[in-house]
């Protein structure tokens, strides 16, 4: 071998392990960093004319476990909707509030219910039968309290949807764009490892809006397709439709058409969970809109409705016409519900009769004689105030609401209602739980297959000793140089 061959070699060693330094260097100062692969230095033997003219450097790879990386994005999805939902059903049992929790609708009925009792042991009181009309108050502002909070939900869910659809239309635009910028940089021969990371963190992004899976086309290229089966991107990015509202009121629902639904190129999908777009946060603002809040809503509205039943009835009032108010009313009118709609939204104008009300014009006498008395009675007689006692307390099957069909006091029913939006927080919390574990796991995998600093510094070692040992060869070739030289 030439001294010129000799040194050609060295050269191209140097260049290799000076290229590779480079390479270690940055997976160990990236090894933390969300999206980044792993680079690996493709090397081979470089010969000229059937003789090794050194080391020539292939390229750049960069190394990504594409199956953990797949189910870390779904589990990233699912992870992201539990904890949506279970936020919401955390809220509304919040809402309702707990047994011996300040201000809980349960112990609202049963003050109402104690009310009644230490007026009709002084039925000649006004304090005591103002402490009836309090109570009744109190009952009904939690139930408009409940009434706000779900709607406000829905509120809220329906415009994180439409942030969310604008942020999912926008990203996949920019991995559209990245598809182009990777092409024409491995057209020019160019390195396009950081664009392939910077893309990786955008789809990321999306599988937590909507759970997807990534698949590879040819010259690095990636097509997006959800669980569902939709189509995001494959060669254009698709265009997601969604408007929303503003203002919700309890009547409004996506059936009725008075809520915006999702659409994928201008053709309506549907918006719940299993559906093509589901899954994910955007699934889960949906949900919440649709499914969970009205459910909550419903239970409310049918414990009001047991609630203004029981109170307007004649057999509670005899002073009562035939479809006039009682104690509780829907606006400052009777409850006559013609259609089961006529329900929807009870709890949110649920409101003490005005002529019990002092401050609305009323008396609190008509209390103990009877909402329908055009005069004061004995004031000494309760046995009007005991009649409104015993219809809370009596048991009595629900007109409406998911319940099992078996008779219920009103503070009966309130603990029913409260027992299943907690039995379904409990259920929310325990997938929450699961899914919070199981995105755990995978993170920790896709990390340990990820950049291993030991491995890195073990590569670096023998870079140094390739380097080393080509830089004494151009020593040696340099000293038989300036010898020849010198003769």
């Amino acid at each position: 071998m030439s001294l010129s061959s000799t040194l050609a070699n060295a050269l191209s060693g140097l260049g290799a392990a000076s290229r590779g330094a480079e390479v270690v260097s940055a997976n160990v100062a990236n090894a933390r960093t969300p999206g980044y692969g792993r680079r690996e230095l493709g090397l081979s033997a470089l010969s000229i004319g059937g003789q090794g003219a050194g080391v020539r450097i292939d390229g750049i790879t960069r190394s990504v476990n594409r199956a953990i990386l797949g189910d870390r994005r779904l589990a990233d999805a699912a992870a992201a909707n539990a904890d949506a939902r279970t936020a919401f059903l955390s809220a509304a049992e919040g809402a309702f509030g707990t047994p011996g929790s300040p201000g809980a609708l349960g112990d609202r009925i049963a003050a109402l219910s104690t009310a009644l009792l230490q007026a009709a042991s002084r039925p000649d009181s006004e304090p005591r039968l103002q402490g009836v009309l309090t109570a009744a108050t109190d009952i009904a502002a939690k139930l408009k309290d409940i009434t706000t909070t779900v709607q406000q939900a829905r509120m809220d869910a329906d415009a994180q949807a439409g942030a969310l659809v604008k942020e999912l239309n926008t990203t996949l635009g920019q991995v559209d764009k990245l598809n182009a910028d990777i092409l024409t940089e491995r057209a020019s021969g160019r390195d396009a490892a950081a664009l392939m990371d910077q893309r990786q963190r955008l789809v990321d992004r999306i599988s937590q809006i909507v759970p997807v899976r990534e698949m590879a086309r040819d010259h690095d290229q990636i097509a997006l397709f959800t669980t569902g089966g939709a189509i995001l991107l494959e060669g254009n990015p698709a265009q997601i439709g969604f408007s929303p509202v503003g203002v919700i009121t309890p009547d409004m629902t996506l059936a009725s058409g008075a809520l915006s639904g999702l659409t994928i190129n201008g053709q309506p999908v549907q918006t719940t969970d299993g559906s093509v777009l589901g899954g994910g946060l955007l699934g889960a603002a949906l949900a919440v809109r649709d499914e969970l809040a009205p459910a909550v809503q419903a239970q409310a509205d049918a414990l009001a409705r047991n609630l203004v039943e029981r109170v307007q009835s004649p057999t509670t009032d005899p002073t009562l016409a035939t479809g006039a108010a009682g104690l509780l009313t829907d606006g400052g009118n009777a409850f006559l519900p013609a259609q089961p709609l006529d329900e929807v939204g009870l709890a949110g104008r649920l409101t003490v009769n005005a002529a019990a009300d002092p401050g609305q014009g009323g008396a609190l006498w008509r209390i103990r004689d009877g909402l329908g008395a055009a005069t004061p009675g004995d004031s000494g007689q309760a046995a009007q105030i005991l009649r409104l006692q015993d219809a809370l307390d009596a048991s009595r099957v629900p007109a409406s609401g998911p319940f099992i069909g078996a008779a219920r006091s009103a503070a009966g029913l309130a603990s029913d209602v409260l027992s299943q939006i907690a039995s379904d927080r409990l259920a929310a919390d325990a997938r929450q739980a699961f899914t919070a574990a199981r995105q755990t796991s995978l993170s920790d995998l896709e990390k340990q297959d990820g950049v291993d600093t030991d491995a890195e510094l073990q590569s670096l070692i023998s870079i140094e000793h390739a380097y080393s040992a080509n830089a004494r060869v151009l020593k040696t070739v340099d000293d038989l140089m300036q010898q020849l030289l010198g003769i």
